[in-house]
């Protein structure tokens, strides 16, 4: 599987898939960095989060956080990881009691848009579309973090 071009997006079979990209993006994740999810609801967005997050070895229950907004996840290299879901936030200012600090190695934000303003910057951006029984996966940088895991990600 070679790193998706904006013009040439991934497609994602299965499930399968979706743990490949998500190995493969731990594989070469930074020492820092911040992911928006976007997608409809069931485009896929908690599965590849979950898949990046299982292969960057957190073990036990990986919860989607529809209803807790977010969940931490300590990783054994060091930092922890965020996962936000921000479907059901209903402004921006509430991401200040979600106790979102401390040695934050990797962000994982679902519907970042509603969190615009609250949130750090973007390094890279997954749009995820229901494409038949797959799903349609672009990825695109937005930083040079971002832009480095990408040329990282097509080299691999």
């Amino acid at each position: 599987m070679s790193a998706a071009h904006p013009q040439h997006p991934l497609f994602l079979a299965d499930a399968d898939a979706t743990a490949a990209l998500g190995a493969r993006l731990a594989a070469t994740l930074p020492q820092h960095a911040v992911i928006h999810l976007h997608g409809d609801l069931g485009a896929g967005k908690s599965s590849l989060a979950r898949a990046l997050l299982r292969a960057l070895g957190v073990t036990g229950t990986i919860r989607s956080p529809t209803y807790t907004l977010v969940e931490h996840y300590p990783l054994a290299s060091g930092g922890t990881a965020l996962h936000l879901d921000l479907y059901r936030i209903g402004d921006p200012g509430e991401l200040e009691f979600l106790g979102l600090d401390g040695d934050i190695r990797l962000w994982l934000v679902e519907w970042p848009e509603r969190g615009q303003g609250a949130l750090p910057a973007s390094d890279l951006d997954i749009e995820l579309a229901v494409e038949g029984e797959g799903r349609r996966c672009r990825l695109l940088p937005r930083s040079p973090i971002g832009q480095g895991w990408l040329e990282g990600l097509a080299s691999g």
